[in-house]
């Protein structure tokens, strides 16, 4: 066993917890960009549908860990602020796959601009590779998580 993993484990906390804490923050002025009244913990889910297109409910829940009851009340709330629509399944009247709507599309789009730009102003300075490692190592840690 390596004589400084324990150390290296504590610096690997406490660079996430600060990474954690940033994003955060960052969550929050994204939200407001993207609407007044979104809740900071709902820009994920709007990442995920714009990622997805359209998806079931329960499927977003088994994606994102979640309880369907807990990510109901939330797609509630952003069909509310008219930026997610549930729509009927032909195949199957039980499910209703979530979508963004065109205006939840554009603000998203919009606030999401301004995120990657300040990403891109902090690792201007960084090697591509550097870039492309740290993004990378961030899936791969990521993944493990799931």
């Amino acid at each position: 066993m390596d004589e400084h993993q324990p150390e290296t484990l504590r610096a690997v906390e406490h660079e996430l917890t600060a990474l954690l804490r940033r994003g955060r923050t960052l969550s929050w002025e994204v939200a407001k960009e993207v609407h007044p009244d979104l809740d900071p913990n709902a820009y994920g889910l709007l990442l995920w549908l714009r990622r997805c297109d359209s998806i079931r409910l329960t499927d977003l829940a088994a994606r994102l860990g979640v309880g369907k009851g807990t990510l109901s009340r939330q797609i509630n709330s952003l069909e509310a602020l008219g930026l997610v629509r549930r729509e009927s399944d032909p195949d199957d009247r039980r499910a209703s796959p979530l979508s963004l709507t065109a205006e939840g599309q554009r603000r998203f789009d919009a606030a999401r601009s301004s995120r990657l730009a300040e990403f891109r102003r902090i690792l201007e300075r960084w090697e591509k590779q550097d870039v492309e490692d740290f993004a990378q190592l961030l899936r791969r840690f990521n993944d493990a998580l799931d």
